[in-house]
Parts: structure tokens; C-alpha cells; sequence
């Protein structure tokens, strides 16, 4: 009886939690398209409806490349966990879009490390972190180095005058902030709960070049699909300007908010003050920017965690104990 009213006891935990994940994450795109500060949602839905965006063959196209973007996530996450042991592209599916749905409302989307991990034995979920790690500085560096670029084109484009005082003392604060720590990684005694600098070089080298190659030119494809995505927004909003100065501007949008969510949480608010700075210099309004930012954010965010709702309902915890395959 102790045995079955345990069991009980977890089956009534593990569903209250999903309850409570699927209501924050409810509530929290509630919260962003009901009551957005910036944007009201009637003169939000006026411009989509002026904009022709509402058309089928529109809406399947936008839904199309949402799709190939997650998509892509999808199998880079197929890839980087095959380097632990094989799962099928469902399962892959399921932690993907489960662990953004679970992730939605968590400061810079930290929770989808424990969600994922759920999905794998104790004895994996170390590497479990570690390779969602991979994948997310796959990602980021992949927004940074066109980032950098686009940012630049731009600077030069508008002659924009930056605080380059204030930017030269924070880049050498977090130079020598970085030299400390490698030096201090390397030491034998610097370990954090049981993560050491040996660890995770040893882990990287486990992981085979191939996956590594592969997890990087899968984000470079991703950011491809999802900043043309944004770019074709922008042509059904007016824009009016040359490709290679759009994109500057995307890429530049996209390299700034990939930063500041270091600092805060991130905020669908936060990109929209971004971008209505970047693209006011394109002549477009504040109205069709903050339109485009918010359809970006329901296409790439909402869409997909409306999806991962079903796997976090039917995730199931595991209890294998099988160990990993990886020493």
C-alpha cells in the first residue's frame, strides 16, 4: 500500500506540474499580446489586415518557413544528442518543442536545459545539459559573426555615432574578466559541483568533429530562414530599401537582443525597442516595426509552443536506469 500510494503521490506531482507549466506558459503569451505596452492589439490586427498578410497563400508560406526553422532545431538536436545514444525524430521533436513550452516563461529560456534533461536517464543528463549548451552557442555564434557584420555595414551605412569610450572599457572589463577565469579553469582546484575545466574540455572532444560541424551549419541555416523571414515581414510593411541594408539592420537587431538577455530577462519588449531604434533609420514607422517584431515572436515562439503543449501533457518521466553508452 506504501508502494501504490508513492506511485500516486508522483503520478499527482508529475501532473500538476505539467498543469503548471502549460497555465505559466499560457498566461505568459496572454500577458505579452493582451497587455503589450507598446503595441496595441486592435491597431496590431488593423495592420495585418491592410497588409495583405492574412491571405492563405501568405499565411502558408510564413507557416511553412516557421516550420523549417524548428524543423532544422529539430534535427540539430537528433544530431548533437546522437553523440549519447540514437532517438528517433519524434522523440526529438518532443524534447525540442516540449522544453521551449516549458522554457517560455523562464529568464532567457534557462529552463529548457532541466526540461530536456527530464527526457534521459540520471546517468545522461550531465551530457544532456552540456549538449544543449552546444547547440545554443552554435546558435549564438552564429548571430554573432553576422551580427558583427551586418553591424558594422550599418554603422557605416548611417554614420551612427557610438560611445566607443564606453564601449572600449566594457570590452576590455570582459577581456580580462575572461582571461581570469580560463586561467582559474585550469587550476585542478576550480570545480563547480563537479564541473571543471578538464571536464568540459574532455566532453567537447568526445563529441565527434562531424556533430560539430554539422550543429554549426545547422544554426547557420536557421538564422538564414528565420532573418528572411523577418525580411519578407518587413516588404509586406512598406519597406522600402536595398537588401544588403535591410539585412544589416535584421542582423544587427538580432546581435544586440542575443546580448542584453545576459544582463535581463528576455522580452519581446526589448527586441521591439531594439528594432524600432535600427529601423527608424529605414523610414519605417514604429507602428509596422513593432507589427513585424510580434508577428516574429507568435510565428517562432507561440506557434510552436501551442505544439509542444501536447508532448509536455503526455511527457512521461523515466526510470530506466541504463547508463549511457558515452564513458
Amino acid at each position: 500500500m506504501q508502494i501504490s500510494a508513492s506511485h500516486k503521490t508522483k503520478q499527482f506531482l508529475t501532473f500538476a506540474i505539467k498543469v503548471a507549466i502549460l497555465i505559466g506558459a499560457a498566461y505568459f503569451i496572454y500577458d505579452k499580446l493582451a497587455h503589450n505596452t507598446q503595441l496595441d492589439f486592435d491597431a496590431f490586427w488593423n495592420q495585418l489586415e491592410t497588409s495583405q498578410l492574412l491571405e492563405p497563400l501568405v499565411i502558408f508560406g510564413l507557416v511553412l518557413t516557421t516550420f523549417l526553422n524548428w524543423f532544422l532545431e529539430i534535427v540539430k538536436w537528433k544530431t548533437l544528442v546522437s553523440s549519447i545514444k540514437s532517438i528517433s525524430l519524434l522523440e526529438s521533436t518532443a524534447h525540442t518543442l516540449g522544453g521551449l513550452t516549458a522554457s517560455l516563461f523562464t529568464p532567457n529560456r534557462v529552463g529548457e536545459y532541466g526540461a530536456k534533461a527530464l527526457y534521459f536517464s540520471k546517468f545522461e543528463r550531465k551530457r544532456v545539459v552540456g549538449l544543449n549548451f552546444l547547440g545554443n552557442i552554435a546558435q549564438l555564434i552564429a548571430t554573432v559573426v553576422f551580427g558583427l557584420i551586418g553591424f558594422v555595414f550599418f554603422v557605416i551605412q548611417f554614420g551612427i555615432e557610438l560611445p566607443w569610450y564606453r564601449i572600449a572599457r566594457i570590452s576590455a572589463f570582459v577581456l580580462v574578466l575572461g582571461i581570469f577565469f580560463l586561467v582559474g579553469a585550469k587550476q585542478k582546484r576550480f570545480q563547480i559541483k563537479g564541473f571543471s575545466w578538464k571536464r568540459a574540455r574532455g566532453f567537447m572532444r568526445n563529441v565527434s568533429g562531424r556533430i560539430h560541424l554539422k550543429n554549426l551549419s545547422l544554426s547557420i541555416l536557421r538564422y538564414a530562414i528565420f532573418s528572411h523571414q523577418f525580411y519578407v515581414l518587413l516588404l509586406f510593411f512598406g519597406l522600402n530599401t536595398s537588401y544588403i541594408t535591410a539585412m544589416s539592420a535584421i542582423t544587427s537587431m538580432y546581435l544586440i537582443t542575443s546580448l542584453i538577455p545576459m544582463l535581463f530577462i528576455f522580452d519581446v519588449v526589448v527586441k521591439g525597442s531594439v528594432a524600432v531604434w535600427l529601423f527608424g533609420y529605414l523610414g519605417l514607422s514604429e507602428l509596422n516595426i513593432l507589427s513585424v517584431v510580434s508577428l516574429m515572436w507568435i510565428l517562432n515562439f507561440v506557434l510552436p509552443s501551442i505544439v509542444g503543449s501536447y508532448f509536455v501533457l503526455n511527457f512521461t518521466p523515466v526510470r530506466t536506469k541504463e547508463k549511457s553508452i558515452v564513458s
